[in-house]
């Protein structure tokens, strides 16, 4: 890991992380959604040919209830029943954010108000590369079904054997979404923000993504509206000279192992960085001078996760105004809030949580 100091140069590029953008990744999308949006279909079966190796026709790519029935046998019992504890706690969550309607009336009879509606319908995108991103179900689809949401589809890329993952299938089973169509990438978004023969358009899309996925999602906005622009994921991680380094090191390394994943330690103990700055990650290192200067730069770096393992992590929590999420104690590492803690793991990166809120309920309302 790098050690840099605070207003260095390598430290404002760690501050405007967000700002590029690859040219070759915008172009090649940008012929991406033109093709789906003007052929449909034939555009959607090309790419899908082209980018995950699989052969379909179009009335493979809905995911029919023979498959969804027959995803049940291929998972382990205690699969579901560990699901369910986890989707009873992001629904306990969700249900504090519900917005209903309002009026006022003042003493000349003048009535004012405010008319909360759900949209009507919404897409939900589900990685499935290097390994089939379960939890994404749930963090995205509960949130719109509170929300009252009428129509939830789902996509998700296919494997070799034209098939999805069946824990997606179970999961997107028992949370009763409408439709599942098995296409993934920017070929994907595009379908659902113009609608195909196949694929019904819808009015949101969400759920995380790689590059070609975020990109196709900022073409598209304005066609229909997306839930934030995320990029790879990462951590800041504050602690001192009394936080326990093993932690440290096994939470520091959970986010560095992820594709161009980002961990940040911020300390003021000399002692702690000479025990970290000697392992292989990618990774920065931030001496500051006391846990003050700490809050101000976990503010300025705007992170995706901010872990506080100090002795009293409620007291900096109180100055942060800038994160996706939150995690206070030695006991709360990234993992819980990414599975089974509540809040949805569809968060704000590179900085963009200085103006974006994790997807909530809220993302699926109008008024």
């Amino acid at each position: 890991m790098k050690l840099i100091k605070v207003g260095s140069r390598q430290f404002q590029k760690l501050c405007e992380r967000n700002s590029g953008r690859n040219k070759r990744v915008t172009e090649s999308v940008r012929n991406i959604v033109e093709n789906v949006s003007l052929h449909g279909d034939e555009a959607v079966l090309k790419y899908t040919r082209k980018f995950d190796g699989v052969k379909m026709s179009a009335k493979d790519l809905k995911v029919s209830a023979c498959e969804i029935s027959g995803a049940y046998q291929d998972i382990k019992p205690e699969f579901v029943s560990t699901l369910k504890v986890v989707m009873d706690n992001v629904n306990r969550f969700y249900k504090k954010q519900l917005k209903r309607s309002w009026k006022i009336k003042d003493a000349d009879g003048v009535l004012l108000g405010e008319k909360i509606t759900s949209l009507e319908n919404v897409g939900v995108y589900v990685p499935s590369g290097t390994v089939p991103l379960v939890s994404s179900v749930y963090m995205t689809v509960i949130p719109a079904k509170m929300a009252g949401v009428k129509k939830v589809v789902l996509v998700t890329p296919p494997n070799e054997h034209k098939s999805v993952d069946p824990h997606i299938l179970v999961v997107a089973d028992l949370l009763k979404v409408d439709e599942i169509y098995k296409v993934g990438g920017a070929q994907a978004i595009a379908s659902l923000a113009f609608g195909t023969k196949t694929i019904p358009r819808v009015d949101k899309i969400v759920g995380p993504g790689n590059a070609y996925v975020t990109e196709a999602k900022r073409q598209v906005f304005g066609h229909c509206d997306i839930d934030m622009l995320a990029g790879p994921t990462e951590v800041v991680i504050i602690a001192n000279q009394l936080s326990n380094v093993n932690f440290i090191k096994a939470d520091l390394a959970a986010q560095a192992e992820h594709f161009m994943g980002l961990s940040i330690l911020i300390t003021n103990s000399k002692k702690l960085i000479r025990a970290i700055k000697n392992e292989n990650m990618n990774g920065y290192i931030i001496h500051v001078k006391n846990m003050d200067e700490a809050s101000d730069v976990a503010n300025m770096l705007a992170a995706e996760h901010l872990q506080i393992l100090t002795n009293n992590p409620r007291k900096i929590a109180n100055k942060i105004v800038n994160a996706g999420a939150i995690f206070l104690g030695p006991y709360t590492p990234v993992a819980v809030g990414d599975y089974v803690a509540g809040p949805s793991h569809v968060l704000p990166t590179g900085g963009s949580a200085r103006f974006f809120s994790g997807l909530g309920v809220s993302d699926f309302y109008k008024s």
